[in-house]
């Protein structure tokens, strides 16, 4: 008598569907539950949700290899595990950014209203509120001057280092771009400080024109890596099929090569802009601080942002509560401004970039 035996499940050996995602959230609530009673307890000061999903997705990574490795079998928990460690790593290298978003949110709201940024901090005594205008409209004075001095240099040597250098020149320039990118910014404060209290005979000389050369300093090897990388990028055939057709090299840089990698070199320019737009040890050096308004570069001290938020923490007052909220509705104030200039430079990207490439 022949025996007729079920076909065996596709599905048999394996964990359910969603079963990845079931384990991650248990074993965020397990650590929850875990940091509770710690904290009633008093074992803990107060609940931590950056350390429940820090410790909870580390136990997550555990617990499906553990359970694949019991129920798929050995080959099946390595591949479950791999995939477990790098949704992992993408969590945790999320949560500084989502603590920091948090933080600087919460605490600046409760003065991020229109007096912050109506009035500047000029004969602000006491519990008066005061405000930041004098820092915002220093910041986007400063860093336009610098992105103004660094981005025609730093396209230019690209342009010239993808292009046209060869030999000793071109690797000369390479390593002093290499050594640039590693300068601390207080060495490029001191440096402008220097230049202009030689050029002026001033040694106690402060303007903002100062903090711009300062940045740009900072700015100018991060360009030239940016663009030199996007410039690399575009294919030699275009560049041949241009100068098949009898364009001269410099036109064909002009009107190929660029518009080309315009998409890639905005994004640099946005990092570079980016990277020095919150420095504070150079403009303390090199542009001072105020309390008033001040709308013209090459005359007197300039207040920014970052100097604006330093200055708010380091010199509380009397009523420390006051600087404190100022100081973070000033960093706020900064995130925005750059998330403003990164948008601003993917619309940018967009509108000029080739047609093939939107």
């Amino acid at each position: 008598m022949t025996t007729i035996t079920a076909p065996a499940s596709l599905t048999s050996g394996r964990l359910p569907r969603y079963s990845a995602l079931g384990i991650l959230l248990a074993s965020w609530v397990i650590v929850g539950i875990v940091f509770l009673l710690l904290m009633m307890s008093g074992a803990m000061g107060e609940f931590s949700l950056v350390g429940t999903i820090f410790f909870g997705t580390i136990l997550y990574a555990v617990a499906i290899g553990v359970l694949s490795m019991i129920v798929e079998g050995s080959r099946q928990a390595r591949d479950r595990l791999m995939t477990a460690l790098v949704l992992s790593a993408f969590i945790l290298a999320l949560l500084p950014l989502i603590s920091l978003l948090w933080t600087t949110i919460s605490a600046g709201l409760p003065r991020f209203d229109i007096t912050f940024f109506s009035q500047s901090m000029r004969n602000v005594v006491g519990d008066q509120p005061g405000g930041a205008l004098h820092a915002i409209v220093g910041t986007l004075l400063v860093t336009g001057a610098a992105t103004i001095i660094s981005v025609p240099i730093g396209l230019l040597t690209a342009i010239y280092l993808v292009e046209y250098g060869r030999g000793r020149l071109a690797r000369a320039i390479t390593f002093l771009i290499d050594v640039m990118t590693g300068i601390p910014s207080i060495v490029a404060g001191l440096f402008a400080f220097a230049l202009f209290a030689l050029l002026f005979d001033s040694p106690g000389i402060r303007f903002g024109i100062g903090g711009s050369v300062a940045l740009s300093v900072l700015m100018i090897p991060t360009v030239v890596r940016s663009c030199e990388e996007m410039l690399k990028l575009v294919p030699n055939e275009l560049r041949e099929a241009s100068y098949a057709l009898g364009v001269p090299k410099w036109l064909t840089i002009s009107k190929v090569v660029l518009p080309t990698s315009i998409a890639g070199i905005t994004t640099g320019i946005m990092l570079a802009i980016s990277r020095v737009i919150g420095e504070t040890a150079p403009l303390l050096i090199i542009a001072g601080f105020t309390q008033s308004m001040n709308y013209d570069l090459f005359k007197e001290r300039m207040m920014t942002l970052p100097v604006f938020v330093y200055t708010q923490y380091a010199n509380p007052g009397s009523d420390p509560q006051i600087n404190l909220d100022r100081a973070w509705a000033g960093a706020l104030t900064l995130i925005l401004i750059v998330m403003v200039l990164n948008l601003l430079a993917r619309l940018i990207a967009r509108v000029f970039a080739p047609k093939i490439a939107r």
